[in-house]
């Protein structure tokens, strides 16, 4: 029986980056998406002893880049795509609405919840095809509850975390499952995007407690995507145990 692939978009580090290390250490071939060629094919050479590995370069901001990337692939990898994990997504600038940067809005706007839709429009028809799959969205706490200076971000968050109950009942005819996963406080590259490199304070960010690691969401990912195929996980949240909601953290200074 041919291996199945797991496409995941946002490859190149954090979340995107400790699925393909996973999904790969479990025998699934994999198709990486990311904006950064050059972590692109270092990942590719990490895992390419293990498994197959297809590797798109591509904004999931542009609708056109998108549909070619995922056209170009060839048939037989299309054919066994069965798995999308839809992790491409930021936060920019942090504050409140009336100070906030149009530029910032339109980005995450863009990536969290266009890029999503188009890279699910433009995968969907093949995972179909086999009659069962998997769509995994990583939404956010800031999905479930709005907290200060979030604005933009939750929005758009939220968004995913309705796409994803859509998603759900529009596919349900097809056996695809959906799954919205809801990481708190992660470690990874979001609160170097988010405050633009200001090192002060993104050591302020997660100063006093222990947040989640990129690993950690990986494995909540991989086990929801492992279930039977009668099981599906519609939606799940992550937090670190000194996080207690979007606000709500013990930190011991």
């Amino acid at each position: 029986m041919e291996k199945k692939y797991v496409l995941i978009t946002g490859a190149t580090s954090g979340f995107g980056k400790a699925c393909a290390q996973l999904f790969a250490k479990n025998n699934y071939n994999l198709i990486l998406t990311g904006r950064r060629n050059d972590r692109l094919q270092e990942l590719k050479n990490e895992l390419s002893a293990m498994v197959s590995v297809e590797t798109l370069c591509f904004d999931v901001r542009d609708e056109a880049s998108v549909f070619q990337a995922i056209e170009s692939l060839p048939e037989n990898v299309k054919n066994q795509l069965s798995i999308l994990i839809n992790n491409a997504g930021l936060a920019v600038g942090r504050g409140p609405i009336d100070e906030g940067l149009i530029d910032d809005w339109d980005r995450m706007i863009d990536t969290n919840v266009k890029g999503l839709l188009y890279v699910t429009r433009a995968v969907v028809p093949y995972i179909k095809k086999a009659g069962q799959g998997h769509i995994i969205n990583l939404g956010s706490i800031a999905g479930k509850e709005v907290y200060t200076g979030g604005n933009v971000y939750c929005a758009s968050k939220h968004a995913v975390d309705a796409l994803s109950k859509a998603m759900r009942i529009d596919l349900l005819p097809y056996g695809i499952k959906v799954t919205n996963i809801a990481p708190g406080a992660a470690d990874t590259e979001f609160s170097t995007v988010r405050f633009k490199g200001d090192e002060e304070i993104i050591k302020s960010v997660y100063k006093g407690f222990q947040p989640l690691k990129a690993e950690d969401v990986a494995n909540v990912i991989y086990f929801a995507a492992s279930l039977p195929a009668h099981v599906n996980i519609n939606d799940l949240t992550i937090m670190p145990t000194a996080q207690a909601s979007g606000s709500h953290f013990f930190k011991s200074e």
